[in-house]
């Protein structure tokens, strides 16, 4: 069992104020294989408070110096990414294989387009050539709590402290107690890369708990949250009373609009992305839209897919998909798969259950249902597991209806070769961002969604200006 019930405030490991003691549970077993503490409002208030003391001086410091402490972080999170991925494949159930690859690799990726996006943003400049005594400095937003999910991890823990750091902030962290020994590897590497005490701090918690007074407490600025919609709407009215900014990002339910002229690999690409990682991403295609013509092909050609990918342990190495994260999101998956075959959808592939010989473990079939209707329980909540709803339409206009009439607005995808209708419905998606083609976006290109699918963006240029401030200065005497 591992034993990690420290918190890291001010530089240092210290014990928690309380013992509050958590069970990390290692869902390919259903055992647990740690505990943590959840921390108290003391332990709270003392990471506040060290963030808020180490404020002035870190955003004094040098933005070259900033942008140096990240490259330094970068140089230790590559040399500690085997033992990140170790840790996520234990906690929430990633195989070793993606683990390894996208789940270590995404922060590294992460932290690189930090840096390269910082070198060339102006963070202090004139306000135009006709205005040399207008001023805009780009600084700081201040206290920034971090709050991050347990699907993506380092994805998400990089995100928000690559940004904040640059940006000048100081920050809390408080990682999910579903997989939160990622997160501590992580504060060692902050550690070791010589941030100056306060400027980063964790403290391990639950949302009723920390989340709650983090986003409460009258000393933190700004609250970048990644999880459900549910909870973000939580911490928006928690936030309200003091009026600090909040940053979302939130659920998904995404359409990929597969035409006739879609290429031949749309559909397996369709499938794999979708139970990629146990179909555990807010960006997930959980919508195919398929046109009516190739409707019939296309059901087969996923039902064939999803019956091919396997499912096993997470501490094995192959191209396997592993357990969902917990009980709770087991239990709520299957009565969503129930709830589909209930609503008259058309069930193709999986089902109810765990997989064959597969008796212990959050385990779950690769699923597919044909025949849905955009009103049915499967196509309206995000299921956020291995769980696909194919829809049929008979018209452009028609698929562009359907995957719009969501009140999520994350990611759509859009199967065509003619680039015409591609970039026609590119721009009336109702998403903050749009795939073709298989074609993911760039290094440094922005990541979020509109509608209930929260706020702001992370990513590049774009996630360092959500932890900065603007402001605007009059009678500046020309340097």
């Amino acid at each position: 069992m591992i034993e990690k019930r420290d918190f890291y405030i001010n530089g240092q490991w210290v014990n928690p104020s309380e013992t509050r003691d958590h069970l990390v549970i290692d869902p390919s077993t259903e055992s647990p294989c740690a505990v943590i503490s959840l921390g108290s409002q003391a332990d709270t208030d003392a990471a506040v408070a060290a963030a808020k003391a180490a404020l002035p001086g870190w955003m004094d410091t040098p933005v070259a110096e900033r942008i140096a402490k990240v490259e330094t972080l970068l140089e230790i999170y590559q040399r500690r990414s085997e033992d990140l991925a170790q840790a996520m494949s234990l906690e929430m159930g990633a195989p070793l294989d993606l683990s390894r690859g996208s789940q270590a690799g995404a922060g590294s990726w992460h932290l690189q387009n930090f840096i390269a996006a910082a070198k060339e943003y102006n963070f202090d400049h004139p306000l135009n050539d006709a205005s040399p005594n207008d001023r805009i400095i780009h600084e700081a937003v201040g206290v920034a709590a971090l709050i991050t999910p347990w699907n993506w991890p380092m994805n998400q823990v990089t995100l928000k402290v690559g940004a904040a750091a640059i940006a000048g902030c100081t920050m809390v962290l408080k990682p999910s107690e579903e997989s939160p020994l990622n997160a501590m590897i992580f504060a060692e590497m902050m550690d070791e890369a010589g941030f100056p005490a306060g400027v980063f701090n964790l403290v391990n918690g639950d949302g009723v708990g920390v989340g709650t007074q983090l986003s409460t407490h009258k000393d933190v600025d700004m609250v970048s949250f990644t999880g459900s919609t549910r909870a973000g709407t939580a911490i928006s009215k928690a936030a309200a009373d003091t009026l600090k900014r909040v940053h979302l990002e939130l659920g998904g339910k995404g359409a990929n609009l597969i035409f006739e002229d879609a290429d031949e690999k749309a559909v397996k690409r369709g499938v794999l992305h979708m139970m990629q990682n146990t179909g555990q991403s807010c960006n997930a295609p959980s919508r195919m839209l398929v046109a009516r013509g190739i409707y019939d092909k296309v059901v087969e050609e996923a039902a064939q897919v999803a019956q091919s990918i396997t499912v096993g342990p997470a501490s094995e190495e192959g191209r396997h998909i592993g357990p969902v994260v917990n009980e709770l999101q087991w239990g709520k998956i299957q009565a969503l798969i129930e709830e589909g075959i209930k609503e008259g959808a058309r069930l193709v592939a999986g089902g109810p259950g765990r997989p064959d010989g597969l008796n212990k473990g959050f385990y779950v079939r690769p699923t597919v249902f044909a025949d849905v209707n955009n009103q049915m329980t499967i196509a309206r909540e995000e299921i956020f597991g291995p769980v696909l709803s194919i829809l049929p339409f008979d018209s452009e206009e028609e698929a562009l209806e359907i995957a719009n009439d969501t009140p999520y607005g994350l990611t759509n995808y859009v199967q065509t070769q003619d680039s015409a209708r591609a970039n026609r419905l590119a721009r009336q998606l109702r998403s903050g961002m749009v795939e073709i083609n298989g074609k993911s976006r760039s290094a440094g290109a922005p990541f979020g969604g509109m509608k209930q699918s929260g706020n702001g963006r992370e990513g590049g240029s774009w996630g360092i200006e959500d932890f900065l401030e603007v402001k605007a200065v009059g009678g500046w005497s020309p340097e």
